[in-house]
């Protein structure tokens, strides 16, 4: 591992239980891409090197060289991957207890369902003093069996119970968290995700600026003088593309112009879905500059059927883009119905077409929802408010008193 800077404030150190040395954190999570990739990464780039000891665990993704680019550990293992399958899931359990315990770590913090699950189970059985986990969203959602849906809320009370803190992103997530009962509410605690650094404030300059939108577009390969509806996320279910390209086609305007930034599992059958339906709609892919293409939209949108708090909603307010988006879990933190954006229900493509259609009509409307949101944002969703949350959650006298002796007894 390329070590960083040892310096760190005597607080923090105190946080992580003044042993001398940092501590050190296993950071597990299924795929280091995403929404979640890039908060778990941002997270460990934000801790202070004197006080933790970050090492990232993964199975995969797009974000494996910025986290060696930035001096981060990383232990690749394959067997960690997203799919359900018990034999390499038991694999994955096996080989995460081991590395686990071999390594001594302090603290496992991990991220989405899948490596919630196996990593918090392996943690426990590894016998790691503190486990805290991260909800983006939920595996389960309305669009389930109840079933499944039951089953899954089960698993996760379930775990809980080994959990020290629970970190839900927006507040939508944790309110969720506490009426289903995933975990004591002592446990909970709400995060934000993080857009910082320059590029941040590059785009808050530049916002709704000709050149910015003229720079944009030459890099997306797009007319200047188009009409440009666009989404960033990934090609998955959760994302619901299908959706976009349903509500393109309701729109019922052939010079508008639809974009999708990233990838995804779906690729392939969303392309097919774009010729079947002959709508005009340009799959960019994945990209490392969002910030800078974000100004070539006219109107952002996020189709998504279940969400956290998504990073890419945020970027768009940042470069001053008005926003639709589905009116799912924490998404309402930010998207304020008639202030800072639109929410429509899930599912609806032709809701969401008319939401497009109302933005586009009322410049002048939009112009004042996207002003509004970038106010709102103000110097929120950056590094700072990130590394106390997590400093505070490593720390072992952050939830001491709130764990029952059946909880503890149990690990």
């Amino acid at each position: 591992m390329t070590s960083r800077s040892q310096k760190g404030s005597s607080q923090e150190e105190n946080a992580a239980g003044g042993a001398g040395r940092p501590l050190r954190v296993a950071i597990v999570i299924t795929r280091l891409e995403g929404g979640a990739g890039i908060l778990a990464l941002r997270g460990a780039q934000a801790m202070d090197p004197g006080a933790f000891q970050p090492t990232i665990v993964t199975g995969s993704g797009d974000r494996l060289l910025d986290a060696s680019a930035s001096g981060l550990e990383v232990i690749l293992e394959p067997s960690l991957r997203s799919p359900i399958a018990p034999r390499r899931d038991l694999l994955a359990l096996r080989r995460l207890e081991t590395v686990l315990r071999q390594r001594n770590f302090d603290v496992v913090h991990t991220h989405t369902a899948k490596a919630g699950t196996i990593g918090r189970l392996a943690a426990r059985r590894a016998g790691v003093s503190r486990i805290v986990h991260t909800f983006h969203g939920f595996p389960f959602h309305e669009f389930q069996s109840s079933a499944r849906r039951q089953a899954y809320v089960s698993i996760e009370r379930r775990l809980g119970r080994i959990t020290d803190v629970a970190l839900c992103v927006g507040a939508g997530v944790a309110t969720e968290a506490v009426r289903r009962e995933l975990i004591a509410p002592e446990r909970i605690r709400t995060i934000g995700v993080v857009v910082d650094g320059p590029d941040r404030t590059r785009a808050s300059m530049t916002a709704g600026t000709p050149e910015a939108r003229r720079r944009a577009r030459i890099a997306l390969g797009l007319p200047a003088d188009a009409t440009v509806v666009g989404v960033v996320g990934r090609l998955t279910y959760q994302k619901a593309p299908e959706d976009f390209l349903a509500a393109m086609l309701a729109l019922g305007r052939p010079g508008v112009i639809g974009v999708w930034i990233g990838s995804g599992e779906l690729d392939e059958r969303v392309r097919r879905r774009v010729r079947a339906l002959g709508v005009r709609v340009v799959l960019a892919g994945e990209r490392a500059d969002v910030l800078h293409v974000l100004p070539a939209f006219d109107v952002f949108v996020m189709p998504s059927r279940y969400e956290g708090l998504p990073t890419a909603i945020v970027e768009a307010m940042i470069c001053g883009i008005p926003v639709v988006a589905t009116a799912v879990n924490a998404v309402s933190d930010i998207v304020v119905p008639g202030e800072t954006g639109m929410l429509v229900p899930p599912h609806q493509p032709e809701l969401l077409a008319a939401a497009i259609r109302y933005l586009l009509d009322s410049p002048a409307v939009a112009a004042r929802m996207a002003a509004a949101a970038s106010s709102r944002l103000g110097a929120h969703y950056g590094a700072p408010q990130l590394r106390a949350v997590l400093t505070a959650a490593y720390s072992p006298a952050s939830t001491a008193a709130g764990r029952s002796p059946a909880d503890a007894n149990s690990r």
